[in-house]
């Protein structure tokens, strides 16, 4: 049976447990799920100041140039743009879309501030994108020289592709790279090539980006270390050929707690990595999270609207479904889910969570120890603040969750 520690492991300024409750940015959680109703998305927007501030003060400390972006494809809420606009308007965006291009716009940020690295860029894309002036990143030779048919003379970014990434589970690899060739990024041996298309089409390459982590800890930072390692050298070579590389984008994939022991990341240790590898290129360092900045920020509320016992198995039934909150059923992230009522209480039975989506996967957790639970009552899913949310789906034509933000803690 886990200890009090390890059941509330999570707990934080802005997501508390009072006189054995949750409370988010100070607010009682249950309060809000009955008065705004439920599903409902409960936002603590001082927490991605905290975590933006963090890594401004990380590059800093480390003496570099550091540029921090957000991934709107993790959040996109427009009153967490706002407030990250005028709270911190430092930090720009990370777009994968010619639809989030225009949200960027949309919410504040000039061309300037937005970053495209994006896959598979169809000319129609190309037209949208280059037409609005964010500066691009393509992946990929072909890419590359579909950029020069398109718009010869432009500058242009690449993504390479180091062969090792930084993960949570170690090995070095990820979804992004690995021994098996992905959709991701310029080899090391392509460079030649991609200069000689840049050449040929007048484009000039001044951004080299790589995108290979995927929510890393400490335990992850050796891969990172090699991967920075392996992208500086290729930078170096792209300098030497006389390329004007004017910014290092190190890409996402940084990591926050998700289970009882977990441990923030090192940030000093982070950024001493890139400082070792990349500020001799005197270059701008850019890292463009989505989980880092908005995982912690937002917490899903839902009613429980069904326990029934099934030949010895309790199915616990919410008036919520994965395709407002799919990011463990698409990622197999962690999800941790608890009573809103009787946070620290010790549990009485496992049960089976489960969403109202007429499909038989639509299961948030099995065999998940809770406390005594209740139709009526409030179960909360913790971290839940980037990949959720933005990946609303229309199936079963569900509507999507309510959205509530706070920008204080009460």
């Amino acid at each position: 049976m886990r200890t009090l520690e390890e059941r509330t492991w999570w707990a934080r300024p802005g997501l508390e447990v009072r006189g054995g409750r949750l409370t988010i940015a100070g607010r009682d959680a249950e309060t809000l799920a009955r008065e705004a109703g439920t599903p409902l998305y409960a936002h603590d927007l001082v927490r991605v100041e905290e975590q933006a501030r963090a890594l401004e003060e990380a590059f800093a400390g480390a003496g570099l140039r550091g540029l921090v972006r957000l991934a709107v494809k993790a959040q996109r809420e427009p009153q967490l743009l706002r407030f990250l606009r005028e709270r911190v308007p430092s930090v720009g965006i990370d777009v994968c879309s010619p639809g989030e291009v225009n949200w960027a716009l949309d919410h504040g940020w000039a061309p300037v501030e937005i970053s495209y690295t994006g896959t598979n860029v169809s000319d129609r894309d190309l037209a949208r994108i280059l037409g609005e002036g964010v500066h691009l990143n393509v992946d990929l030779l072909t890419q590359l020289d579909r950029v020069g048919r398109f718009a010869p003379g432009t500058s242009v970014g690449i993504r390479v592709n180091p062969r090792i990434g930084a993960s949570r589970e170690g090995g070095g690899e990820t979804l992004y790279t690995g021994p098996r060739p992905t959709k991701f990024g310029i080899f090391a041996e392509q460079l030649p090539d991609a200069l000689a298309i840049a050449s040929r089409h007048g484009l000039t390459i001044d951004t080299v980006h790589f995108h290979v982590g995927d929510g890393y800890l400490d335990d992850g930072l050796p891969d990172f270390e090699e991967t920075v390692r392996r992208g500086g050298e290729m930078v170096a070579f792209l300098q030497g050929e006389g390329c004007p590389i004017r910014e290092v984008n190190t890409g996402g994939g940084l990591g926050v707690p998700q289970r009882a022991g977990d441990r923030p990341l090192d940030l000093v240790a982070w950024a001493d990595i890139l400082a070792r590898h990349l500020a001799s290129l005197d270059v701008v360092v850019a890292t463009e999270p989505g989980d880092f900045l908005v995982k912690e920020c937002a917490i899903h509320l839902a009613e429980v609207v069904t326990v029934e016992a099934r030949e010895g198995h309790t199915f616990v039934g919410l008036d919520t479904g994965w395709n407002v909150m799919c990011e463990h059923f698409v990622y197999g992230s962690v999800l941790d889910l608890v009573l809103c009522r009787a946070v620290d209480a010790e549990p009485a039975r496992e049960v089976t969570v489960s969403g109202h989506i007429n499909e038989g996967d639509d299961l948030f957790a099995v065999d998940l120890p809770l406390p005594e639970v209740v139709e009526g009552d409030i179960l909360a899913a913790i971290g839940v603040g980037s990949y959720n949310a933005s990946m609303t789906s229309e199936h079963c034509l569900r509507e999507p969750a309510g959205v509530v933000c706070f920008e204080d803690r009460s």
